[in-house]
């Protein structure tokens, strides 16, 4: 396996072209390159990472090195094998902190960009521990969103000039979460970024207590932010916020460069890939815990795992954040966060859109793209099939009694499956289980339930089971799982961290032997919150 091809290279160089569909995994790939940088010298700072002292590859997502067409070493091997020392050379920021700081456009870059944190301006932010190694490109662009490269991004390698008073660290606690989670919404089929490998040291961090360094390496078409927009927009900066919508439109959404105002045009885009992306969130309960305008993809993937969590006993007010003091990332309040972020886009694209009433009438196309969504999702979810016009109603019950039982999201609807397919046979004991404050409001809901699918034979039945269970996963990272992995890497065995991954890498497929990590918490799991540094 070479990984030659991390090099940099001057952002003027020729087009890198993408490698054959089929490659094999461990075929050379050229030079990576920098494109952000023909922006101009106000859009980044070229800043070699810090790297780590003696790093060791922890984990690695064979899926997202395949993205890449590479061949991924086997961390479990012993940490001196020639392959993983490599990986973590160049993964941990070592390979990038030897490079000469050469001219502009060459080796690493971080990025400024501004946002709004909690419904408050914040002003300018930046790249503050993450570092753009370049891009690479894509064997199957498929994978990419159609997009024909992955950008490469370290995240915890040490201070840029965006880092204000922090470090520039990432501990392992965080990044352990971020390569699990990220992977596993993946395979969920929510769009996301992808974790490719975590590095550890133990170059001692101070967060609340002093903890150990992690680096982790993860990949996206691309890491434009909402906020890089605000940032040139809010400083009067017009022509540099025109270059940087004329680099989204032509790198994102070529289509946008069609309309009579791409700028417009890119607002619509961008409006109907984040209302596709929060009804996924919404369906699998995911809850990102900081939904800040500098945390919104441009390409509507998610981004930034801090304090997110997925929902066990359902609470539509739930936020896995303990800063969020009034709620306002809630699993019920996303959706109308997600507008309220497009707003602070629309506002920062207004100098080039123009027409205010036009950006505004751009935004509100999200609910026109969120509702259809949300509707087939949980259509989906319930083996209803077809939306009829008393569904709406029909599923609002069904949320309505998941919160008042505090069911659990996750098990309840999987286990709903079994009543569609085989509605003679009962409701399952596990069910009903999550029920059990509430048992005849459950039976009142199923019947309703039965009588809407009146007239499907046995086969249909079968059917509409079989597409629920492909929706309605069996495992997600839950809060007290990620918590055990946590601890038991801490102390160097990463065993149940690998145990996790590999599980969640098939979400919708009952695995023998992982109950364990399909059941709910136990009474003595600590509350599934977590603070921002984490």
């Amino acid at each position: 396996m070479s990984l030659d091809f991390l090099a940099p290279t001057d952002a003027t160089a020729a087009p890198v072209p993408a490698a054959a569909a089929g490659a094999q995994p461990d075929a050379q790939l050229p030079a990576l390159r920098q494109t952000f940088t023909r922006l101009g010298p106000e859009f980044y700072s070229s800043h070699a990472p810090q790297g780590l002292p003696e790093p060791r590859l922890r984990l690695v997502s064979e899926d997202a090195a395949r993205l890449l067409g590479l061949r991924a070493p086997d961390p479990e091997q012993p940490l001196q094998s020639q392959s993983c020392a490599q990986w973590a050379h160049v993964f941990s920021g070592n390979a990038a902190a030897a490079e000469p700081a050469g001219s502009a456009g060459c080796g690493a870059i971080s990025t400024v960009y501004a946002g709004h944190q909690f419904g408050n301006w914040a002003g300018q932010l930046g790249d503050g521990r993450a570092h753009l190694l370049g891009e690479a490109p894509a064997p199957d662009p498929a994978q990419a969103q159609g997009h024909g490269w992955w950008e490469v991004q370290i995240k915890g390698a040490g201070r840029t000039p965006w880092s204000r008073h922090a470090d520039g660290r990432a501990v392992l606690r965080s990044s352990l979460r971020e390569f699990l989670c990220s992977e596993a919404m993946w395979h969920l089929g929510v769009p996301t970024t992808r974790a490719l490998c975590l590095v550890d040291s133990d170059l001692p961090v101070r967060r609340e207590s002093i903890e150990r360094a992690a680096v982790v390496a993860r990949l996206s078409p691309s890491f434009l932010r909402f906020g890089h927009f605000e940032h040139f927009s809010h400083s009067g900066r017009h022509d540099a916020l025109r270059r940087l919508v004329d680099y989204a439109v032509e790198r994102l959404y070529p289509q946008a460069a069609q309309a009579s105002n791409p700028a417009l045009a890119l607002l619509r885009e961008v409006g109907a890939a984040t209302a596709a992306l929060v009804a996924r969130w919404q369906c699998v309960g995911f809850v990102h815990g900081v939904m800040n305008t500098d945390n919104m993809s441009m390409l509507g993937w998610t981004i930034d795992y801090g304090p997110f969590g997925f929902v066990d006993a359902f609470d539509p007010g739930y936020t896995p954040n303990t800063t969020d003091a009034y709620g306002r990332y809630a699993w019920a309040r996303q959706p109308a966060v997600a507008r309220w972020n497009l707003l602070a886009l629309a506002q920062a694209l207004l100098p080039l859109i123009g027409d205010e009433q036009s950006a505004r009438d751009a935004v509100e196309e999200f609910a026109d793209h969120f509702m259809p969504a949300m509707r087939d999702g949980m259509q989906d979810k319930l083996g209803l099939g077809p939306a009829r016009d008393d569904d709406p109603d029909l599923v609002q019950d069904w949320i309505d009694l998941l919160a008042a039982c505090r069911a659990d999201w996750t098990i309840a609807h999987r286990q709903l499956a079994h009543c569609v397919a085989r509605p003679q046979a009962g409701v399952p004991d596990a069910l009903q289980a999550q029920f059990a404050a509430w048992p005849q409001r459950l039976q009142d809901w199923l019947e309703r339930l039965q009588r809407r699918l009146d007239g499907l034979d046995a086969a249909q039945r079968a059917q509409r089971a079989e597409r629920m269970l492909r929706v309605n996963p069996c495992y997600v990272l839950r809060h007290h799982l990620g918590q055990e992995a946590i601890a038991r890497a801490e102390a160097g065995d990463f065993g149940a961290a690998r145990r996790l991954q590999r599980v969640l890498r098939r979400p919708y497929e009952e695995q023998p032997g992982c109950e364990d990590l399909a059941a709910a918490p136990p009474a003595d799991a600590g509350p599934p919150v977590l603070s921002c540094s984490s």
